[in-house]
């Protein structure tokens, strides 16, 4: 793809963006992950055109970089806009092209994080780099902060920073992160644009159960295995009623206005099917979640084992933390138990304000036709991690993305790709706003 008509500074999102992604930064969960040498290429980056920043080790390989750039005025709030180095692990023989190739194919850029999330690093590095070289100093205060370890909890990234760190933070009232700004295509071509202003809390719970180990030839009315599948299975199959938070009933109020069609605040799923390849991520958002992820049970085929565990992924809407976990209780039944992994708050914030507004011009500025709107994402960020210190959190890494193109399947998927018009798009848009903002 010729991307010599592009400007420096879309160019230059793109090849950062390649070079994360061929930089692997692997986070396997349990501690095990390692951004070490990405940090190094993001220091490196800033050092070039004489950003000084900060690396944060938080484990061995565990690495967090800060940098702080003065705003015009600095008697403002600052903001500030993160981003996580780590990507989940890819299994290459699913792939079509090396997992971590960075390579440019169909208009697309390929590779473990083109999405999740080193393309929004990309578009950060990118515009402060413009910054520097032309001497711009943006209107307030900005905190540059790339965390580790968000694929896993966040124990060793902004929760580690936010916790033994929080001075990297002083004066700063709001943040900008990813999975926010995205085009979404409905009826007659609209195009919806979704800024991410809740997420749903997040409880990685380890279900345990005991019971009587023995031969398995013989009967046993104790079994670990049976007492764990049964609880499984009525987590996995349990139908959990409709929740719907003040940031959900806004969007479908404009997802109907936008489309013509009826809105009914007592059930909102008919709606769906208008928002494309956002349903699926959207119709999470409606309810709580609980998903088997993991089993682990025995060592031999004739030995019934003494326990077996499994673990659940549980999302919770905000206000309905109790309801999940009272109900997990209750499917479970009295041979099980539950450990906690992680668990981490829901967020939800309002639509509206300074912050927003300029978020909305500066969509609007690249896409006129743009319809901007709020969203609850189905998973989380590292905002969680700042509003412990206050700092109200937003999920802005815009793209204009084409109706056909399913970018919910990218986070986490095989074959994880972001288009380069799209990320072209992203990093103008993001430069107008944090000039704006």
């Amino acid at each position: 793809m010729d991307t010599s008509s592009l400007s420096r500074i879309e160019q230059e999102a793109i090849a950062i963006c390649q070079d994360l992604i061929r930089i692997p930064s692997v986070n396997f969960g349990e501690g095990k992950g390692d951004e070490s040498a990405v940090a190094a290429y993001v220091i490196a980056s800033l050092a070039e055109v004489g950003i000084a920043a900060t690396m944060y080790e938080s484990a061995p390989g565990r690495c967090n970089v800060m940098a702080r750039l003065e705003g015009v005025d600095s008697t403002r709030p600052g903001l500030v806009v993160h981003g996580h180095l780590d990507v989940v692990p890819a299994n290459a023989s699913d792939w079509s092209v090396d997992p971590f190739c960075g390579d440019i194919k169909d208009g697309m850029i390929w590779g473990r994080g083109a999405v999740d999330m080193k393309n929004m690093d990309a578009m950060i590095l990118a515009t402060v780099r413009d910054w520097a070289r032309t001497g711009y100093k943006p209107p307030r205060d900005i905190v540059l902060a790339f965390f580790a370890d968000e694929e896993a909890g966040s124990i060793f990234g902004s929760h580690w920073m936010v916790k033994n760190h929080p001075q990297v933070f002083k004066g700063c009232s709001e943040a900008i992160s990813e999975v926010g700004g995205f085009s979404v295509t409905v009826t007659d071509g609209k195009r919806l644009y979704m800024i991410e202003t809740a997420e749903k809390g997040i409880h990685w719970m380890r279900l345990t159960a005991n019971g009587r180990a023995g031969h398995g030839s013989v009967m046993n009315d104790e079994n670990a295995l049976t007492r764990l599948t049964d609880a499984v299975s009525a987590i996995g199959n349990y139908t959990w009623p409709q929740r719907y938070s003040t940031t959900v009933k806004a969007l479908f109020k404009r997802v109907a206005d936008a489309t013509g069609k009826t809105y009914d605040e007592k059930d909102l799923r008919p709606l769906l099917s208008e928002v494309g390849f956002a349903a699926r991520m959207i119709g999470a958002t409606l309810q709580n979640t609980a998903n088997p992820t993991m089993l682990e049970a025995g060592y031999k085929a004739n030995v019934i084992p003494g326990s077996a565990s499994a673990v659940i992924d549980g999302r919770f809407i905000p206000g309905f933390e109790d309801e999940l976990n009272e109900t997990i209780a209750t499917l479970i039944g009295p041979h099980v138990n539950v450990e906690t992994i992680t668990r981490d708050k829901a967020l939800e914030v309002p639509f509206e304000g300074g912050l927003v507004d300029a978020m909305c011009a500066a969509i609007m500025k690249e896409d006129p036709e743009a319809i901007p709107v709020p969203y609850m994402m189905s998973g989380g960020t590292d905002n969680k991690a700042l509003a412990d210190l206050g700092i109200i959190g937003y999920g802005f890494s815009p793209l204009k993305l084409d109706a056909e193109f399913d970018f919910m399947a990218m986070f986490h998927g095989v074959d994880e790709r972001v288009p380069v018009d799209g990320l072209a798009f992203g990093v103008r848009t993001l430069k107008d706003f944090l000039e704006n903002c």
